[in-house]
């Protein structure tokens, strides 16, 4: 799981579409680590506003999958609107890593099948 912490709340993107919490408040708890991406100047009105761009066209309850459009594609889209500056590498690899491996095709048509919701609030009725 990956989110982007910003005004105060965390962001991410789950089975649902966008939703967003306190900051570790999903039952996932607090995050096993940590990536500071440096602070921003886009005021919070602004920042809503584009998520619920997002959440009307690309980030969008339909749209999630978890090796190819999920939390890491959105943290880093968000990231770089925000700051400037992308997620690391080895979060926006590990998808494509694990499908590499025999296991990892194996269990595709599993995985494919599973949606991710760790809870929050979905940003579309907050409008």
């Amino acid at each position: 799981h990956t989110a982007i912490v910003v005004h105060g709340k965390e962001f991410f993107f789950v089975g649902e579409g966008i939703n967003n919490c306190p900051p570790a408040g999903t039952p996932l708890g607090e995050p096993d680590s940590t990536v500071d991406l440096g602070s921003t100047e886009v005021p919070e009105d602004v920042f809503m506003e584009y998520l619920f761009s997002l959440a009307e066209s690309t980030y969008g309850a339909d749209k999630y999958n978890l090796f190819e459009h999920n939390c890491n594609t959105f943290s880093n889209e968000v990231a770089q609107f925000l700051t400037g500056k992308t997620i690391p590498s080895y979060i926006t690899d590990l998808p494509s890593e694990v499908l590499s491996t025999p296991f990892g095709q194996a269990l595709r048509p599993l995985l494919d099948s599973l949606v991710i919701n760790p809870g929050g609030n979905n940003i579309t009725g907050q409008r």
